[in-house]
C-alpha cells in the first residue's frame, strides 16, 4: 500500500475580501508598470522631436521669409562617434560700417533647443534677437551656430543624453574650424564664444562648458541660459509632487540628468582667471520650471564666484520667453553684454590665455 501522501493545503479567501484584494493587485501591477515604462523610455518622455508630427520635414525656406535679412543655411557634419547631424548656420554683418583700420571682432554663438519641435520654426524668433543685438554692439560680426540634436530635423539616430554632448562638443569644434577658415580672421586674436540654450537646452550647455573641453583657440565668454531648470530630479519632483505617485522615487534609475546646478560649480572650478559669465532669462508665469529654480540657479552662481545675471520675462509662459517682444530684448541684451563684457576683458589683457581644457578639477 502506497505511503499517505499529505494534502496540499488550499488557502480560503472570504468572499467579501475578493474585490478589494483584486484591485489592490490591479493597482500595484499598474503602479509597477508605470514605473517600469518611466526607466525603459524615459529618452522618448524627454525628447519630443516628433512634436509637432511634421516637425521633422520643415525646412528652411518656409520660414526664411519671416527671417528679414538674416539669412539662414543648413550645414551637415559628424558628431564624434560618426553620427551625421545638422547645423542651421547663420552669418550676420554689422547693421553699420565700421571706421576704418578698425577690427569686426567675431563673436559666435552655439545654440542649444528645447526639447520638442526643431529648428526652422525657431529661425525668425532667433533672426529678431540677433539683429536687435547687433543694434545693441554694430561693430560685432556674429555667427549663430544651431545645434540640431540627433534624432531631430534631418540629425541621424536618437537622442539621448551621451550622445548629444557628443554632438555640442562636434558643433564646437566645427565652430573653431569655421573661424580658423575665414581670411579675415587672421589678424583677429580668440573670438568670443557664447553657449545659449533653452529649457533642456541649458542642461547641454553647461554640460559642454562643464566637460572643459575646448578646441585650442577656443574659449568661452559666457551661457544665456533660457528658461532654465537645476537639474531633471528636482523636475520629476516639481512635475509630480504627490508622494504616492512613483515618478519622482526613479532618479536613481535616471540616465538624463542635465544637472546645471552641478554644472556651475564644476565651471567655476575650470575656469578661474576669466570666469564666463551667466545670464538667466526667465519666464514669469512659467507654468513648468517652478520659479525657486531661477533663484537657486543664481544663488549657485554667486555661491561658487561666477558673474551672474537675472531677468525675468513679465507674463510669459515657459514658450513664450523668446516669442514675447520684452523677452527677445532681455535676450539679445544678454547677447550684446556677454559680448561686450569679452571684448574688455580682452582689451585689459585678462583674456589673453586660451583656456582649452580649462582648470582641472579637485
Amino acid at each position: 500500500m502506497r505511503p499517505h501522501l499529505g494534502r496540499a493545503r488550499s488557502l480560503h479567501v472570504a468572499p467579501f475580501l475578493m474585490p478589494p484584494l483584486v484591485f489592490t493587485g490591479l493597482f500595484v501591477a499598474l503602479w509597477s508598470w508605470k514605473c517600469l515604462m518611466m526607466v525603459l523610455f524615459q529618452n522618448t518622455i524627454i525628447y519630443n522631436p516628433f512634436l509637432p508630427p511634421n516637425s521633422r520635414s520643415l525646412t528652411i525656406e518656409e520660414f526664411s521669409r519671416d527671417c528679414g535679412r538674416v539669412k539662414w543655411r543648413e550645414e551637415r557634419i559628424k558628431s564624434l562617434d560618426g553620427t551625421e547631424i545638422a547645423l542651421c548656420v547663420a552669418d550676420v554683418p554689422p547693421v553699420s560700417q565700421v571706421s576704418a583700420g578698425e577690427a569686426k571682432h567675431p563673436v559666435y554663438i552655439l545654440y542649444f533647443q528645447g526639447n520638442a519641435s526643431s529648428l526652422p520654426p525657431r529661425l525668425p524668433d532667433l533672426s529678431w534677437i540677433i539683429r536687435r543685438a547687433h543694434g545693441n554692439e554694430p561693430s560685432v560680426n556674429y555667427t549663430l551656430v544651431c545645434l540640431s540634436y540627433r534624432g531631430y530635423w534631418t540629425s541621424h539616430d536618437r537622442p539621448s543624453e551621451s550622445g548629444i554632448n557628443l554632438d555640442s562638443q562636434a558643433a564646437l569644434k566645427w565652430i573653431a574650424q569655421l573661424h580658423e577658415s575665414r581670411p579675415e580672421n587672421a589678424d583677429q586674436e580668440n573670438p568670443t564664444v557664447l553657449l545659449w540654450g533653452q529649457s533642456i537646452g541649458c542642461g547641454f550647455a553647461t554640460n559642454l562648458a562643464a566637460q572643459g573641453q575646448f578646441p585650442p583657440g577656443i574659449k568661452l565668454n559666457g551661457l544665456i541660459l533660457e528658461t532654465p531648470f537645476t537639474n531633471v530630479r528636482a523636475m520629476l519632483q516639481a512635475l509630480y509632487p504627490q508622494k504616492w505617485l512613483p515618478y519622482q522615487y526613479l532618479w536613481p534609475f535616471l540616465r538624463n540628468h542635465l544637472d546645471s546646478w552641478t554644472n556651475l560649480g564644476m565651471i567655476a572650478k575650470r575656469f578661474t582667471d576669466t570666469p564666463p559669465g551667466i545670464y538667466i532669462v526667465e519666464a514669469g508665469k512659467d507654468e513648468l520650471v517652478p520659479a525657486n529654480h531661477g533663484e537657486e540657479l543664481l544663488q549657485r552662481c554667486q555661491q561658487v564666484g561666477l558673474p551672474v545675471e537675472r531677468q525675468k520675462v513679465r507674463g510669459a509662459l515657459h514658450n513664450e520667453a523668446m516669442v514675447r517682444v520684452s523677452g527677445k530684448q532681455a535676450l539679445a541684451q544678454s547677447i550684446s553684454t556677454a559680448a561686450t563684457r569679452a571684448r574688455e576683458q580682452d582689451s585689459l589683457g585678462k583674456g589673453g590665455d586660451v583656456n582649452n581644457a580649462g582648470k582641472g578639477l579637485t
